[in-house]
């Protein structure tokens, strides 16, 4: 573990060192599993920033900042990133490169936005979590070790945009076996079974209209099938207040003697646009821009693992287009990143200001 020593003030950060900053981070590789050349970048940036910064067990990159007996402001990112992406390059104001957006932009946002910040009596602590893109460990590390009395977390919103609320996720494994027959038998084979399951399960919640984020979404993520056995991977995302064991129960079901795994349940989310986290970001975006807008998305963050295991005032904010997330051409507009640099540091502000205050 790899530590550096304690401070409480951090300075103002130039343009060019905020870009700089950002380049640099998406410039170090850093796929899901292999984050730790870019947590030791990141903990140097920060320590010369004023912070007091390490390397937890869980290989997270973890800078504090701010008064250590006051309230703490916790602003979560990730390290790591999908495999792919095009060559790192500054072309003009666009930066180009895997995790420009999804999501180094929105965690170099929040290095910079804490280090200028000035939420007198609070304690600010960033951290660049590993594992997002997978299994969350970091973010489940951190919710077994830290606390905090308000939670932003970074991925990519939009600079005008607060996210209140992510769908949650379903995830098993099906498999199904047939005995060895021949292809002119009449009974069905696995390949057969598997396919008119899935048919089943996904006619029977293909419902049209209403708000997607308020229903339940299966997909089919692969399916491997020959005449004697078919495995299949399923991920649902889910609507808030899901029964989990109800719709194991019903797709257990349908699927017959199969196999079910649960690989992976984690809970939807949504806060309140009267949270004081969104409101401290509402209102700092529409000092620097005249208007803010909130939106649920339909995927999981590190959100959903923090919200309900905390139940602490909690949003989402970032800057960068989230439909640039893990494709070949993601990039991110530099003044976009620069505004909400300074749209965070005005959040952190007037939400230490808040905590601070008496109830």
């Amino acid at each position: 573990m790899t530590r550096t020593s304690p401070a409480t003030t951090g300075r103002a950060v130039s343009r060019s060192e905020a870009i700089d900053l950002l380049h640099r981070m998406v410039a170090i590789p850093s796929v899901s599993g292999d984050e730790r050349d870019v947590a030791e970048f990141v903990v140097g940036a920060m320590t010369e920033l004023g912070f007091e910064a390490h390397v937890d067990d869980a290989g997270n990159a973890i800078g504090v900042i701010g008064d250590p007996s006051g309230p703490t402001v916790m602003l979560l990112g990730h390290l790591d990133t999908v495999p792919g992406g095009p060559p790192v390059r500054l072309d003009g104001e666009r930066l180009h490169g895997r995790g420009s957006v999804d999501a180094k932009g929105p965690l170099a946002t929040m290095i910079v936005a804490a280090a200028q910040a000035r939420a007198a009596g609070a304690r600010i602590v960033v951290v660049g979590a590993v594992d997002e893109e997978r299994d969350s460990v970091g973010a489940h590390h951190v919710v077994a070790t830290q606390h905090a009395d308000a939670v932003v977390i970074g991925e990519p919103s939009g600079v005008g945009t607060v996210v209140v609320g992510y769908k949650g996720v379903l995830r098993f494994t099906c498999t199904m076996r047939r005995p060895q027959a021949h292809t002119s038998t009449p009974e069905p084979n696995a390949a057969e079974v598997a396919a008119a399951f899935w048919e089943s399960l996904r006619s029977r919640y293909a419902v049209d209209g209403g708000r997607v984020f308020d229903r339940l979404s299966p997909t089919l993520i692969s399916m491997k099938a020959d005449l004697v056995r078919a495995d299949l991977v399923i991920s649902c995302r889910t609507p808030l207040n899901f029964d989990t064991t109800a719709f194991l129960a019903e797709v257990r079901g349908l699927a017959g003697d199969a196999e079910l795994t649960v690989l992976e349940v984690t809970p939807a989310i949504r806060s309140s646009r009267a949270d004081p986290v969104a409101r401290a970001l509402a209102g700092a975006i529409r000092a620097h821009t005249g208007n803010a807008e909130f939106k649920l998305k339909l995927g999981t963050s590190d959100m959903n693992v923090l919200g309900p295991a905390w139940r602490v005032p909690i949003a989402t904010y970032g800057p960068g287009d989230p439909h640039q997330d893990h494709t070949p051409t993601e990039h991110i507009d530099l003044p976009e990143y620069l505004l909400a640099v300074a749209i965070l540091t005005d959040a952190i502000n007037r939400l230490a200001t808040e905590l601070m205050s008496p109830s």
